[in-house]
């Protein structure tokens, strides 16, 4: 699931994208069965994206990870699709802290 600046979404993730970038491609989750990982179909979904983003003139797309509670695999997964930390924040009132990835689209 991913929206554009535009989008109409009140999730505090996409805003602190809005409040920073004038216009990108938030990811807001991608979601993979069990039985059907390890297959490269979510980085297939990325590059896909990766490529519309592009095409409607996009420069980044964007998401976040958890920091706390942690998520080391999609930390990795989202480095080695070139994606960078490009800050943090605490939500849900200190119950979930998130890292910003960016990866610019060239």
């Amino acid at each position: 699931m991913a929206f554009d600046h535009d989008a109409d979404y009140d999730s505090p993730n996409y805003l602190w994208f809005r409040a920073r970038y004038p216009r990108f491609v938030y990811v807001d989750r991608i979601v993979v069965a069990p039985a059907m990982r390890k297959r490269g179909l979510a980085n297939r979904l990325y590059e896909d994206l990766f490529q519309a983003a592009r095409l409607a003139g996009h420069d980044r797309v964007v998401c976040e990870v958890n920091s706390d509670p942690p998520n080391p695999a999609s930390d990795a997964f989202h480095t080695a699709l070139g994606f960078v930390e490009v800050g943090h924040a605490s939500i849900h009132g200190g119950t979930k802290t998130v890292r910003y990835l960016a990866r610019p689209l060239l």
